[in-house]
């Protein structure tokens, strides 16, 4: 597949600096611009104690200490996906630190079908309006002196977009680690034909493109991994390396999807993230509720 429409720029290498969640398996990234002090935070974590009802920023805070601690100017809050297993916590960083918030322009499809699924009404705009910046495929933006793009890679959902920042990749979902092979195709507008030319699309980056996981779950017992390359992906991904056919890959995730269970956080995680981390407007006592639609996922 031909990837050479895309600024791919080899010769730029950002500094990265990982953030583990333990409670959602979930990686954040704070990447530098090699250039100057600008830099870019990608799939920040809110936290929930669902039991509680309860939002904490830990997570958040140590990425936004880790920033001040560096002397660093936040200049995008880069969502590669609507999450479904756990909170955003761009705004509150965007509080703190500035920053514009981007995702995928198909963010309204995403909103228009879970706006319906959780009744929001008329006053939840559908037209993406919550965030900063809607990115379509090979949209390019600045971090510093830094050009980073955007690349569509629907199937996981549809506003997935891997984003390439100099000789980095941050590919949300739509891959794992070699071991563990790709995310899930069953959610509402995914699609497993879909993922797998998704996947494809990333494959044909430059094997030694350096590839940030969103999810990492430590399969077999091994220490808990976010970083690869394209090489690595395209010769031993368990789903779809080693020259894996869009059949056999269907047929698998297909197969796989039907077995596995909703994520743990996925009620409260679409209705915040689908509003670029926000929480649902009070009422008219001043109390903020999430909804569980029953029998609506």
């Amino acid at each position: 597949m031909n990837t050479s429409n895309y600024p791919v720029d080899m010769a730029v290498e950002p500094e990265v600096k990982a953030f583990f969640d333990p409670a959602t398996n979930t990686i954040s990234y704070v990447v530098k611009d090699p250039a100057s002090d600008a830099c870019a935070i990608v799939d920040s974590v809110m936290d929930i104690d669902y039991a509680a009802g309860r939002i904490t920023y830990d997570s958040a805070d140590e990425i936004i200490g880790y920033v001040i601690a560096n002397g660093l100017r936040v200049e995008w809050l880069i969502e590669t996906h609507v999450h479904a297993d756990h909170l955003s916590g761009a705004p509150y960083i965007q509080q703190k630190l500035g920053g514009k918030i981007g995702i995928g322009e198909k963010i309204t499809v995403v909103q228009e079908t879970f706006g319906k699924v959780f009744n929001e009404g008329t006053e939840f705009q559908r037209d993406g309006s919550q965030f900063d910046r809607l990115f379509v495929d090979g949209d390019t933006y600045q971090i510093g002196e830094m050009t980073a793009f955007a690349m569509y890679t629907p199937g996981h959902t549809p506003a997935c977009m891997v984003h390439v920042m100099g000789n980095a990749s941050f590919v949300g979902d739509t891959l794992f680690m070699p071991d563990g092979g790709s995310a899930r195709a069953d959610f509402p507008g995914g699609d497993a034909a879909t993922l797998y030319e998704s996947i494809q699309k990333v494959l044909a980056l430059p094997s030694d493109m350096r590839l940030f996981m969103c999810h990492d779950y430590g399969p077999n017992g091994r220490d808990i991994q976010w970083e690869t390359t394209v090489g690595a992906e395209k010769d031993h991904n368990i789903h779809v390396g080693a020259g894996k056919t869009k059949e056999e890959f269907v047929k698998f995730r297909t197969e796989r999807d039907a077995q596995l269970d909703m994520p743990k956080l996925i009620i409260p995680s679409l209705q915040v993230n689908m509003r670029a981390g926000k929480l649902p407007p009070a009422d008219e006592t001043g109390k903020t509720f999430l909804k569980v639609p029953v029998n609506g996922l």
